[in-house]
């Protein structure tokens, strides 16, 4: 039970914390003006185009990663367009600004992977659909296109548009000066968007050696530590399982301290449009989940890994002599 506390503790968590943003608020909240029914219509054309795109195309190529070319683009886009339908209001304009760091970054890591071509329906594809598409259930075709259908393409298109909404609800709030809530959100979100590129960069380099030697003709077993791990322990990796999940769950989570800035959330702290962020949350947690279980098919030493290092908040530094010892 020990094992599972902290993910049931997050999961109840992010219910209650859903549950109150829906319950808490007044019913004049959930109202959006003409400005914001207008802009969440054009948001909507575009997400559910996306969303069509990703099925079709990746049921006709079986390259499912379309959705993962979207994921740091869209962003990109929504943000912009509230901002320019909101005339570039001071938090619109920065929530985009911010944004377009964290997308640009984020695209850039991942069309070094391979993910982007000149064909933009191949490259490579995220090696978690591959090992999905193994399973009993999804492995059969009408499975896996209602898995694709609804999981990557609908849901993920619409979770991506849910935490760009805290924008969407600061959209007319220029009369309300930038405040501390305010430059809250923009030192968090910077310094999660930090965390999140130093620990891409450190994964990149440990992958890129070890994939290197590999190719030399060695053995796992052949190769100098920490590399004969064969996952990575060097850098956040050493204190944290996850810490590019912590800054990039911690960027959007950051970006909603706009929306208490404007004065919109009740009790001081729930809105509506923070339950896109926090879903995020859930959908990265089971991420992790599935990345731990194919490490841990795949290495050994991973399970004393898993036992001992905190999942994202980077705290005790990895001491595998130390546990073998005891």
């Amino acid at each position: 039970m020990k094992k599972y506390f902290g993910t049931v503790l997050t999961v109840l968590v992010v219910i209650a914390v859903c549950v109150l943003a829906i319950v808490l608020p007044p019913v004049s909240q959930f109202g959006l003006t003409q400005l914001q029914l207008d802009t969440l219509m054009i948001l909507g054309i575009i997400c559910g185009g996306s969303a069509l795109y990703c099925f079709v195309v990746g049921e006709i190529t079986m390259n499912n990663s379309q959705m993962d070319k979207l994921w740091s683009i869209l962003p990109i886009a929504y943000t912009w367009v509230i901002a320019t339908k909101a005339d570039f209001s001071p938090r619109t304009t920065i929530f985009a600004i911010i944004v377009t760091l964290w997308g640009l970054r984020l695209t850039y890591n991942f069309a070094r992977k391979g993910a982007y071509s000149w064909k933009f329906w191949t490259g490579e594809e995220d090696y978690r659909w591959q090992v999905l598409r193994r399973n009993k259930i999804l492995g059969k075709r009408p499975a896996w296109m209602m898995f694709d259908l609804f999981f990557i393409s609908i849901y993920q298109n619409a979770l991506v548009l849910a935490i760009c909404l805290p924008s969407l609800a600061v959209m007319e709030s220029g009369m309300v000066a930038l405040n501390w809530a305010d430059y809250l959100a923009i030192s968090f979100a910077l310094v999660f968007l930090f965390i999140e590129t130093i620990a891409d960069e450190q994964q990149m380099a440990f992958h890129t050696n070890k994939r290197k030697m590999l190719n030399e003709g060695k053995s796992l077993e052949e190769l100098p530590a920490p590399y004969n791990k064969g996952f990575n322990t060097t850098g956040l990796w050493l204190r944290s399982r996850h810490p590019n999940y912590l800054g990039e769950q911690g960027i959007w989570l950051s970006l909603y301290l706009f929306v208490i800035g404007a004065g919109l959330a009740s009790k001081g702290i729930f809105h509506w449009s923070m339950i896109g962020s926090f879903v995020l949350v859930l959908l990265f947690l089971g991420s992790s989940i599935f990345q731990e279980g194919v490490s841990s098919s795949k290495y050994p030493e991973y399970e004393l890994y898993l036992a001992h290092v905190s999942k994202y908040l980077p705290l005790w530094k990895y001491k595998p002599e130390k546990y073998k010892e005891d």
